[in-house]
């Protein structure tokens, strides 16, 4: 199970839907308006943890895939285009490229991957059932819509295995033949894909309008209900969320770059804010980590 992650079995997926939203409302807000190193630091160590709690290998995989490419392309593309900064390190034609531009593009396709990592982990948390249990009263359109998007690639990946399958089975793979025919094939089963797709979209459309889904008094069937402890893990959360998104509207979680590198010293207004959010980045390993030990006390008293 360790291997394969945790998943939706993960204690914190049990959660209230409000606690979820919450907890990644916060973490991912802070994290788009801290620039400071201390903070990207622990924003990636925590987002990296955890999707690995849930993902397992697989969330591995994906965030080197992905982090690499974009930091670069974000350094890249900044450095070029942004010649602000008065440390020059050289020039690209008539360009300035400065220490600080290189910096900022670091920093930021930093804060993009952890961005980034923070919503693979929010997919597995957040269910269907859980997006439209929160949105479908206020805003039944939203809620549809951003929960088909949030298994649009899943299911996307799984239809197009399945239509690969099938093919093989018949003998023609996309992995047979020649280069072009392979690529014919690939060609096909993106159609069959596409098609498939189309068509159940429509159906799940006229499905939600026969049931009378966005109708006004119209109930759905939920088990959610907010208990003890979900009241305790939104005090948690806001005993350590609330200060620092304090120091990000007072600005003390960015760092300056322009027109010199200016990183704040980590004082102690900005320890005990950094000490807050490392509590506030653990609080779903803490609770899903409570849960495994739990659950194996059981096993063993079974």
């Amino acid at each position: 199970m360790h291997k394969q992650g945790l998943g939706e079995t993960s204690e914190f997926c049990t959660y209230h839907p409000l606690v979820n939203t919450t907890y990644y409302i916060m973490v991912i807000g802070i994290t788009m308006f801290s620039m400071s190193p201390y903070f990207v630091a622990v924003t990636l160590i925590g987002a990296w943890a955890y999707s690995i709690m849930l993902k397992g290998k697989s969330a591995v995989k994906f965030n080197l895939f992905m982090s690499v490419p974009m930091v670069l392309v974000m350094m890249v593309v900044n450095t070029f285009f942004n010649n602000n900064g008065e440390t020059v390190l050289f020039y690209f034609n008539t360009s300035r490229v400065t220490l600080e531009a290189l910096a900022f593009g670091f920093v930021g396709g930093l804060v993009l991957v952890a961005v980034v990592v923070w919503f693979s982990s929010f997919n597995v948390v957040m269910t269907a059932d859980k997006v439209i249990y929160l949105f479908g009263k206020v805003a039944p359109v939203l809620g549809l819509t951003l929960s088909m998007i949030f298994r649009f690639i899943p299911l996307l990946k799984s239809r197009f295995a399945e239509i690969s399958l099938g093919q093989k089975c018949m003998g023609r793979g996309h992995d047979q033949g020649s280069f072009i025919k392979r690529a014919r094939q690939v060609v096909k089963e993106i159609s069959i894909l596409i098609a498939w797709s189309l068509e159940a979209s429509i159906e799940s459309a006229d499905s939600m309008e026969a049931r009378g889904y966005g109708l006004k008094g119209r109930t759905s069937f939920h088990l959610f209900k907010l208990t003890y402890r979900d009241y305790i893990a939104l005090a948690a959360m806001a005993v350590t969320g609330i200060p620092v998104i304090i120091g990000c509207v007072l600005d003390l979680t960015n760092m300056y770059f322009f027109p010199k590198l200016v990183i704040q010293p980590l004082e102690l207004h900005t320890a005990i804010l950094l000490v807050c959010y490392c509590l506030l980045t653990a609080v779903p390993i803490i609770i899903d980590i409570a849960g495994e030990l739990k659950w194996k006390q059981l096993d063993l008293e079974m």
